[in-house]
């Protein structure tokens, strides 16, 4: 079976705007989809070429299947710079970011390979490996999307908005400073 060449793995990307264990929609009248928002540091050149030589195919396919053999001048490009249009979100910054969404559950996976179960495992701001596929379009717009089929885990950091992780919340059980009171 030929891999798909719009198909690929990234680095290691911060995870953000996570909606992976249930779908959602943002408007009342939106099919629910799961989705996440990838944090990329501009410094990842390896994830940045793949995303790019990615795009040109689903560009390619576009072209073959949608656009009549011509590229559109103004086609939706997935990759977002975060400095320039989150510049008040200071986990964007040094970073390009991409949404990836999918109609179907994403495989969640540990740094092992074994499913993550436990939804407070993965969360917004923790790390991981992303496995997306990009894809042409063409309806009210025309652009690239993207598609969202799986996540590795692969480190912890802080959580975004205020959260916090798995292990510091059982850790806050074991602080051995407090006593009862009564």
């Amino acid at each position: 079976m030929a891999k798909n060449k719009a198909t690929i793995t990234t680095g290691s990307v911060r995870l953000s705007y996570l909606n992976v264990f249930q779908p959602r929609g943002y408007e009342d009248d939106d099919k629910k989809k799961y989705s996440a928002v990838l944090l990329i540091p501009k410094k990842d050149k390896k994830t940045l070429d793949k995303v790019r030589a990615a795009m040109k195919v689903a560009t390619e396919q576009g072209m073959e299947k949608y656009w009549s053999k011509k590229k559109p001048a103004n086609l939706w490009n997935p990759l977002r710079d975060g400095d320039e249009e989150k510049p008040d979100a200071p986990e964007y910054a040094g970073m390009y970011f991409i949404t990836a969404k999918s109609d179907n559950k994403p495989l969640i996976v540990d740094s092992d390979h074994e499913e993550v179960l436990d939804q407070t495992e993965v969360y917004s701001g923790c790390w991981g490996k992303v496995n997306i596929t990009f894809f042409p379009f063409d309806n009210r717009m025309k652009g690239i999307a993207v598609g969202l089929n799986g996540i590795m885990k692969t480190k912890d950091d802080e959580a975004f908005g205020g959260g916090q992780t798995k292990d510091e919340i059982l850790a806050s059980f074991d602080d051995e400073d407090e006593e009862d009171d009564w």
